[in-house]
């Protein structure tokens, strides 16, 4: 009987494929994030730390998608926070 290893092992494989979806994933939520500051820089509006962490935090794809969608018509970083009353803040 052949020995089977655990790297070899199905749920050894199945943590493997979740830890690298994961990985992806967290990699998409940091270029969002860097994306939103970025638009922000480009059009030369002022960061403050505390913007910049909360930015970089946010985990929720759809809310670095808004926030990014603000940015490009924002005129200050305050504008990216402001809930709108539609369930969007």
């Amino acid at each position: 009987m052949p020995v089977n290893y655990f790297f070899r092992h199905e749920v050894a494989e199945k943590v493997r494929e979740q830890a690298r979806e994961e990985g992806i994933e967290e990699g998409v939520e940091k270029e969002r994030a860097s994306m939103v500051l970025r638009i922000l820089d480009w059009r030369g509006i002022t960061v403050p730390d505390s913007a910049r962490d909360r930015v970089k935090a946010c985990s929720d794809l759809d809310q670095l998608e808004l926030w990014a969608q603000r940015a490009v018509r924002a005129a200050s970083v305050v504008e990216l926070f402001v809930d709108t009353g539609d369930g969007s803040a």
